[in-house]
């Protein structure tokens, strides 16, 4: 509750959250559809949003509706639950298979397309947070 009694928006989301899931999709360029590489569900995170919350703010930070909060990496139980690429290829050791193209990574390449998707669900209702989409590009030499 705020000062005035009203409920925070901050704490009213909290509940959507704890059914987001995310998907990662990478597209190499010898690919014909994305693939998904990897599934994972908010369900799986160590701390909740509210502890979170408690852990930025105990030593005074002010917290207001400005402030972006990211979870950080959302890693499940099973190998295509790992939340990042670093994981999914246990630190380069492991090739990660994009479907039936043939291609593989343990890396990123130049040129890979990646999407992010996620969505929070409940009962009788859905909420999309959209894509997020970019391309690998090659370094600028310096």
């Amino acid at each position: 509750l705020g000062d005035s009694g009203e409920v925070s928006p901050v704490l009213c989301v909290v509940p959507l959250l704890k059914q987001w899931y995310q998907r990662r999709v990478r597209e190499g360029q010898n690919m014909s559809k994305p693939e998904i590489v990897s599934k994972s569900n908010f369900k799986h995170m160590y701390w909740s949003p509210r502890q979170q919350l408690v852990h930025h703010s105990v030593t005074g930070c002010n917290m207001s509706l400005e402030i972006s909060s990211g979870s950080g990496t959302i890693s499940g139980t099973e190998d295509d639950q790992l939340g990042c690429m670093l994981e999914l290829c246990w630190k380069g050791t492991r090739e990660v298979k994009l479907g039936d193209s043939g291609e593989v990574r343990k890396f990123l390449k130049d040129g890979d397309d990646v999407t992010v998707t996620g969505y929070a669900q409940g009962m009788g209702y859905r909420v999309g947070f959209g894509n997020c989409s970019g391309r690998v590009m090659p370094a600028n030499l310096l």
